[in-house]
């Protein structure tokens, strides 16, 4: 692949300041991602299914599965990323990590997994052809009637918290600025994350021939309660996740989720 700005960027980002590692785990209300996420991914995985995470950070969910006893693909284009996944990887898991670019699976044949995880590319991809190209390489290497499921970032709640909670939105709303005058998302490389509303994601999504299982907001409103959450005793924490779970899937609240998950069957 050509050399890319948002390849430097990224590394830079993921190197030099964002503690990744910590992502998931720093807290309640963050850790409910990962719940949502296992749960999702823990439905249509078999014993002895073979595993592809693209862009897998510093590997907790391939780590999380290949400790579990699945054969696991890991690729990260981060390389600090990479080697603290690494670092983490026991004798007893079958897990192969490399670097590469979720634009380029050719080291991976067609036909080749039962489920593959694109749980982080997409929040970096700001072209319409690469967008297309990352997906369109996952239902590649997947197997027929094998699972894809993809993450993406939503764009609403960032403006309820970082806009408005953290006081952010007015010195960065208006002409070229991070946010426009019709509150859209002027999404672009030195930002970092490409956000977006739920009806771009499923207008995206249905450019593919695979069936769309299911939508999932995997920490729906959680950052607009993080303090809330954070502070709840275990048995508060267990019922809340049970709530969550169980309206994860509803569209007409799907769209305030800051995070969410298309799931896929090629």
């Amino acid at each position: 692949m050509q050399n890319r700005n948002i390849d430097f960027i990224l590394n830079n980002y993921y190197s030099e300041g964002y503690v990744e590692d910590e992502r998931l785990t720093r807290d309640k209300m963050h850790y409910i991602e990962f719940i949502t996420t296992t749960t999702y991914i823990d439905k249509y995985l078999k014993k002895g299914d073979r595993i592809l995470e693209v862009g897998a950070g510093t590997g907790m969910y391939s780590l999380y599965y290949a400790d579990k006893g699945y054969q696991v693909d890991a690729l990260e284009l981060v390389k600090a990323n990479l080697d603290i996944m690494k670092s983490k990887i026991k004798d007893n898991m079958n897990i192969n990590a490399k670097q590469g670019n979720a634009l380029d699976l050719s080291i991976y044949d067609d036909n080749t997994f039962d489920v593959t995880l694109v749980l982080g590319p997409l929040y970096h991809l700001f072209k319409k052809d690469e967008e297309e190209t990352a997906i369109k390489e996952a239902i590649r290497v997947t197997k027929p009637g094998g699972k894809i499921l993809i993450a993406f970032i939503l764009f609403d709640l960032t403006m309820l918290t970082w806009g408005f909670q953290d006081k952010n939105i007015y010195d960065n709303y208006g002409e070229n600025k991070q946010v426009s005058l019709n509150f859209k998302p002027n999404n672009s490389e030195d930002l970092i994350f490409n956000m977006r509303y739920f009806n771009e994601v499923k207008a995206l999504i249905n450019k593919f021939d695979v069936k769309s299982i299911c939508y999932v907001a995997t920490d729906g409103i959680g950052r607009l309660m993080k303090d809330v959450i954070n502070n709840m005793t275990d048995e508060e924490y267990k019922m809340f996740v049970k709530y969550h779970l169980s309206i994860c899937e509803r569209e007409d609240l799907i769209g305030y989720s800051g995070h969410i998950l298309s799931v896929l069957e090629k």
